[in-house]
């Protein structure tokens, strides 16, 4: 769309709160997003405001009209927002970066529960806590429940009739004392159910209850008399408060809460998210974003809450922030605290984000700062040539004739220093008579640059001529016609002893027989002149094997096309028998192709 577009649409838009869809011309969605006001929002998209993003106005020119629905309030713009995103998930919107899959700790939903790590959750009846990012932690944790908690590990269907029937036997994890064999009905369902009870108190963080179960059962064994019992649950009492001090707690006054923190560069958003359950640190993760458009900080938090939420399975009544971001479970209690141990909570992610930000700027400036070859090449050029901006795109122009025949000429493109086929073009010789390479190369150049000019496509950063001082000054008289003398450089390359010429200077430049610059170069000359010999070649085969029988009156492209095809040469129809003809192209034209043929002896 363009400004124009948009002004003949202006006066009827809105000035109520709704949703605003940006689409293509194939009805593809490009982006939604919502807005107070419609008018006042799509008009922040036209004009000449210089603060848009490249991706805005990229998004504007791509887009070939503007739909919208109007609602009651702003809330049911972000619910309708929210709910077109995620069934249509247009490409400038936010997008959640996923690059690998997480691990979650699932209990099995079946009797006699297991406990095992997972990728995938299924919605089976099973509880999943997670996602876990840490490999490292998630395997402390399960090593601590297997020492805390003797379960199963075999697959077994351990229904009442299995067990009653005694379809199996312990093994050898009951021998040694990691499994209390309920498959032969050593260990009460009851008994084994308040273990993984225990279990999910733990992963959800509720290590009072964990800790009041095991001495609640270690007071037990030792009220009986049974001390080497007790000593084991007192060393597995140990073993979890050692696990529980190498978790982060924040304040015993501080429940259930969710920390969420931003930062922001060009391209993308970090968001740091705390879960936080019963005072402790109990999961932590940063979720990065590409910011396709120009949005602020509160927006994407209320896109990127939500998610992160369903994806840790958070049911916390509160989230602390830096700021107020409207949500859609208005049920949410949002802090922004200003002391206390909630803004420590809330340092700590800002901290962590920060930190995340510096090492991926950090990372991106050491990526940068590996140079490739092709870039090698480009800034070795760019000095070479004492050029103002690297040039990663060149074209170079040559031209081919026979005696003044058949002229024709060739422009070859180069993008990062490597040829780009698909852009060569050729051109007709329209305005120039008889052999003049120097008026050619001026009608060629001014043919090419005109259209870029009209169509608006990008220029090069340099044109090469193949030719020395003369054809080079003959394309500077296009360049200049056009205005494009202080935006393009142009040069030119004679091929004795491969000078390169500058516009006005009579000195040629030398450059190092072995210089990559001088490579490139000879590369985009050698492939405009092959280029453009081809292309004369096949004018001139073709104006040699089609004009003389296209010249006999009554004969036309058909009947020249079965000859040729037939005979294979202008020469061999002339050389034919009339029987043969007659048998191509029949009497009357066999008449005439004879007849023109004895004239012209």
């Amino acid at each position: 769309m363009t400004d124009k577009d948009y002004k003949k649409i202006a006066p009827t838009l809105p000035i109520e709160p709704g949703v605003y869809r940006f689409v293509d011309t194939e009805g593809t969605i490009l982006y939604i997003g919502k807005a107070k006001n419609l008018k006042k929002r799509l008009a922040s998209y036209f004009g000449n405001r210089s603060d848009r993003r490249h991706k805005t106005r990229i998004l504007v020119r791509n887009a070939t009209h503007i739909e919208y629905t109007i609602v009651k309030t702003e809330q049911d713009a972000l619910l309708l927002e929210n709910t077109l995103i995620k069934k249509h998930q247009p490409r400038y919107n936010i997008m959640l970066k996923d690059g690998k899959g997480y691990s979650y700790l699932c209990i099995k939903n079946e009797r006699f529960p297991r406990i095992f790590l997972t990728r995938k959750v299924f919605k089976n009846g099973s509880t999943y806590f997670g996602p876990y990012t840490s490999r490292h932690r998630i395997s402390i944790i399960l090593e601590l429940i297997k020492k805390l908690f003797q379960l199963r590990t075999c697959n077994f269907n351990l229904s009442k009739e299995n067990i009653n029937k005694g379809k199996f036997k312990v093994c050898l994890e009951y021998h040694i004392k990691n499994c209390q064999g309920p498959c032969e009905n050593l260990e009460t369902e009851e008994a084994y159910n308040e273990k993984i009870k225990q279990i999910k108190n733990m992963l959800k963080g509720n290590f009072g209850e964990v800790k009041r179960h095991l001495k609640t059962q270690m007071q037990a064994y030792a009220d009986n008399l049974d001390f080497e019992k007790a000593q084991k649950v007192k060393e597995k009492l140990a073993a979890f408060e050692d696990y529980q001090g190498k978790s982060t707690v924040v304040s015993t006054t501080i429940k259930d809460v969710d920390v969420f923190t931003i930062a922001m560069d060009e391209k993308n958003a970090y968001v740091n998210y705390l879960k936080v359950i019963n005072g402790a640190i109990i999961n932590t993760y940063i979720q990065e974003l590409s910011t396709n458009l120009d949005d602020n900080e509160e927006d994407i938090l209320s896109y990127v809450i939500p998610e992160i939420r369903i994806k840790f399975n958070s049911i916390a009544p509160e989230i602390i922030l830096a700021n107020k971001v409207q949500l859609i479970d208005k049920e949410l209690k949002i802090t922004i605290p200003k002391i206390g141990d909630k803004k420590k909570l809330l340092d700590l992610s800002d901290k962590n984000v920060r930190y995340f930000l510096l090492q991926k700027q950090k990372q991106a400036l050491n990526n940068k700062n590996k140079q490739t070859s092709t870039e090698r090449i480009l800034k070795t050029m760019k000095e070479d040539l004492q050029m103002d901006v690297v040039p990663l795109h060149l074209e170079c122009f040559d031209n081919s004739n026979l005696q003044g025949s058949f002229p024709v000429s060739s422009c070859v493109v180069f993008k990062n220093a490597k040829p780009s086929k698909r852009d060569y073009r050729h051109f007709h010789i329209k305005t120039v008579k008889g052999p003049n390479d120097f008026a050619s190369m001026e009608e060629v150049v001014y043919r090419r640059y005109k259209r870029l000019l009209k169509e608006e496509r990008p220029l090069p950063q340099l044109i090469i001529i193949d030719g020395g001082k003369g054809q080079l000054s003959a394309a500077m008289k296009s360049i200049k016609l056009l205005e494009l003398e202080d935006k393009i450089t142009v040069i030119g390359i004679a091929k004795k002893l491969e000078e390169i010429f500058f516009p006005d200077d009579p000195i040629p430049l030398y450059i190092n027989k072995k210089s990559e610059t001088l490579k490139v170069i000879q590369q985009a000359r050698n492939e405009a002149h092959r280029f453009a010999i081809t292309f004369h070649r096949n004018q001139r085969s073709k104006e040699f094997t089609t004009s003389e029988l296209e010249n006999i009156k009554g004969i036309g492209g058909k009947t020249t096309q079965k000859l040729l095809s037939y005979f294979g040469s202008v020469k061999k129809v002339k050389e034919a028998s009339k029987e043969d003809l007659i048998a191509i192209v029949g009497k009357s034209a066999t008449q005439k192709i004879i007849a023109y043929f004895k004239q012209s002896v």
